[in-house]
């Protein structure tokens, strides 16, 4: 069973089961396996990360694709709610210091919701395995020991699990759903963990060490960290990396496939039993590419030998979907985080409808190839990225970001303002569908005068650790 050497690999795990402050040692869960897993609540488990969007962003590239709101397929999911997703910081002496979302706040003061705000490392690891955790932790609790992530779980229950993104594969977002580490800026060590010491069976992402941020490539290489070091690569390469992820004491190699076309030859037929899918551009899909990056969306030609994410997605899900006892799959459109930092209207706009696609064909692959009883899909976001607001009236002294985006037209971009470069603590959109969304119904049971009901993301992080173990 999958499940046998994710075991042997995790004992000094702690895991984060009931809540914030229960946890318990993965000996006292094994335990619990002693006496068999239950069923679980859905058969497969997929989560979809928007990095960086807040409300504005979704309105935005529905304005210029559509000319209204209220049109993207998860949109009209039945689950639909906020989402809160503050962190740990270093407070006073340098202490860790739980943060906050106090609504009355975020709505009576604008600056609020600029302070206090956490980074995707954070917030994914929260989401990860349902702990709240200090800025740049990947997978390690505030006294940086390894916490439970809630694929690896799945391993247990003898799922398959991976991660896609749009940005390279390493980077925080996908990082937290598999590895372990202290920072996420230790790229390396963190790509060697996530292909040799970790049962994941798919890893998507940019990074490629020999292309650069348009998809052409080079004859001098870019820094190997973000595919974990040269020797690293060159055995991924070789096709000599990958250890024992199905407990049969054998190696399971990676297959590494880099072209578009070998993108998507996986969206159908027979594929590899476990995929690193590195595709041929530095950084981001499309993102990072050259070109006036304030001009409108697509005026700009998009790199054409890289995937899209959907084209990434549905390759993934059809290595995993082989899998009879189900799966787990993480997918972000990390790059919309990386337009906002820019403050790029036009990226920004670009990289959400990319991450829409995505969605689309995952309903798409639900509606047709499995169920809404077997399958959770939520579609939510780490935190926002740059403060969008509707423009600023003249004589108004802060933004409000309840106001509706200046709608301009379809093939317009819509009017906005951007008022700031980083993070913030506003909350993020989350839906859900699938039977098993009942449980993020029953969390929901906190207020916010312009978002209405809201989860915090310690909870969707309980939810998928409840659903892989079926327990309600």
């Amino acid at each position: 069973m999958r499940w046998v050497r994710t075991l042997m690999m995790q004992l000094t795990v702690v895991a984060v089961l009931a809540g914030l402050g229960n946890t318990v040692t993965l000996a006292d869960d094994l335990k619990g396996q002693a006496a068999g897993p239950k069923k679980p609540l859905a058969k497969n488990v997929i989560l979809m990360i928007s990095d960086g969007c807040g409300y504005n962003h979704v309105d935005a590239a529905s304005l210029f694709e559509h000319g209204k709101t209220g049109v993207q397929v998860y949109e009209s999911f039945p689950f639909r709610a906020g989402m809160s997703t503050y962190s740990y910081s270093k407070g006073t002496l340098g202490r860790l210091t739980l943060g906050e979302y106090d609504p009355s706040k975020a709505w009576s003061d604008p600056q609020y919701v600029t302070r206090g705000y956490t980074d995707s490392a954070a917030a994914s690891t929260t989401m990860s395995t349902g702990h709240k955790t200090y800025g740049g932790a990947i997978g390690m609790d505030t006294n940086r020991e390894p916490l439970l992530h809630a694929w690896e779980k799945a391993e247990r229950a003898g799922k398959m699990t991976g991660v896609v993104s749009s940005v390279q594969w390493s980077h925080a977002t996908p990082a937290a759903f598999v590895a372990h580490n202290e920072s996420r800026s230790n790229y390396a060590a963190i790509a060697c963990e996530m292909l040799s010491e970790n049962p994941t069976d798919v890893i998507m992402g940019c990074g490629h060490p020999w292309f650069d941020a348009n998809g052409q490539s080079k004859t001098k290489p870019n820094k190997f960290d973000f595919v974990g070091g040269q020797e690293t690569w060159n055995a991924l390469a070789d096709g000599r990396t990958g250890g024992d992820a199905d407990g049969d004491g054998k190696a399971d190699r990676w297959t590494l496939v880099q072209t578009r076309e070998e993108f998507q030859s996986l969206m159908t037929g027979p594929t590899p039993q476990r995929v690193c899918g590195v595709a041929q551009v530095s950084k981001t899909l499309q993102q990072g590419r050259a070109g006036d990056a304030e001009a409108v969306p697509f005026q700009v030609p998009l790199i054409e030998t890289v995937p899209t994410l959907a084209e990434m997605t549905r390759a993934a899900i059809n290595v995993l979907d082989d899998d009879p006892d189900g799966f787990c799959l993480m997918i972000e459109a990390g790059a919309v985080d990386w337009a906002g930092h820019d403050n790029q209207t036009g990226r920004t706009i670009e990289e959400q409808i990319d991450f829409n696609r995505a969605v689309e064909a995952v309903v798409q692959w639900v509606d047709q190839n499995s169920s809404w009883d077997d399958t959770l899909l939520i579609v939510t976001a780490d935190h926002e990225t740059g403060y969008l607001t509707a423009p600023v009236p003249t004589g108004q002294p802060s933004p409000d970001a309840s106001v509706r985006l200046t709608n301009n037209g379809k093939g317009v971009s819509p009017g906005l303002k951007w008022n700031s470069g980083s993070h913030t603590n506003c909350l993020v959109p989350v839906y859900a569908k699938g039977t098993a969304a009942r449980l993020l119904t029953k969390l929901a049971d906190q207020q916010d005068p312009k978002r209405g009901a809201y989860v915090d993301n310690a909870e969707i992080g309980k939810v998928l650790h409840a659903v892989i173990s079926g327990a309600e």
